[in-house]
């Protein structure tokens, strides 16, 4: 393997991310960058927006900084016309596409009994819909090209709750969002099945417990220990790496993963390298280290 192998393995590769104007999205695109990819980034506006902070045009100067190539395009996915020509007008972009990293989405937490019909269907297209729909038209580009991954983002949330049922499981409104996360990693193996005859990769990538980002810190405790977002961007990176035949169908979370397969995670700019991950004592027992 020679040096720029090593250092940039997904040199010549190209990868879109969507919701990447911030957090998590935000931080898998840096480290796809790093690692070579050209990263076509994705969210509803180029500019801020009035919600929460983090654009498109910062996640771009960030990738460029470090010597990264990066591109961006405003796309509503709750529009249908933006949503259906976006991985298209990707490969206009940048000339092809290898990766897919369906990461973008909306959390409403709301208890059963009072969720509207409305929220419901918002997070059911965010979480399941669009995946599917973005799936199939990077399928054929991918197949065409003799290979590439997907990854979806999942939730430790899928995870069932234990009896006695903690405040979270009663209160926190999470149901409806853990069922089509769950939803959405079965979709995920099922695919994974269906395209690995074509060397195309699909795997899901979650975080251990929960991390700190601007959409999500509304509904975590102020004094709840959040973990850090490299160790997902890190899972992300090696979900992207290998052949399907040799790595497909895995659910994997973000603290575990690294630390069962004895992978060092990187900075979100590839340098340096961070300590083996500990996986916290409040982490759900079922979560599979693997992936497997």
């Amino acid at each position: 393997m020679s040096d720029s192998q090593a250092t940039k393995p997904l040199e010549g590769k190209v990868a879109l991310v969507t919701g990447a104007s911030r957090g998590i999205g935000r931080a898998i695109a840096q480290r796809l960058a790093s690692a070579g990819a050209t990263v076509v980034v994705t969210a509803r506006s180029m500019k801020k927006s009035t919600e929460f902070s983090g654009t498109l045009l910062e996640t771009i100067e960030l990738i460029e900084q470090v010597g990264g190539k990066a591109f961006g395009l405003a796309t509503d996915l709750e529009n249908r016309e933006q949503l259906d020509s976006l991985v298209e007008r990707a490969v206009g972009l940048a000339g092809r596409l290898d990766i897919l990293v369906n990461n973008a989405g909306v959390s409403h937490y709301d208890r059963v009994d009072k969720m509207s019909e409305s929220m419901f269907d918002l997070t059911l297209d965010h979480y399941l819909k669009i995946p599917f729909l973005l799936a199939q038209q990077a399928i054929p580009h991918m197949r065409e090209q003799g290979g590439g991954w997907i990854v979806n983002l999942g939730s430790v949330t899928a995870q069932r709750p234990f009896k006695p049922y903690d405040e979270f499981a009663k209160l926190g409104g999470a149901t409806v969002y853990a069922a089509i996360k769950a939803a959405l990693a079965r979709f995920t193996q099922g695919l994974a099945a269906e395209l690995l005859d074509d060397n195309i990769a699909v795997n899901l990538v979650a975080p251990s417990s929960a991390i700190s980002t601007p959409a999500s810190d509304r509904f975590i405790p102020d004094d709840f220990p959040t973990e850090r977002v490299e160790y997902l961007a890190e899972t992300a990176l090696q979900l992207c790496l290998l052949p399907a035949a040799e790595r497909t169908g895995l659910l994997t979370h973000s603290l575990h993963f690294p630390k069962a397969m004895n992978i060092t995670a990187r900075e979100l700019d590839g340098s340096g390298g961070l300590p083996t991950p500990e996986i916290p004592f409040y982490s759900h027992p079922e979560v599979m280290p693997t992936g497997e």
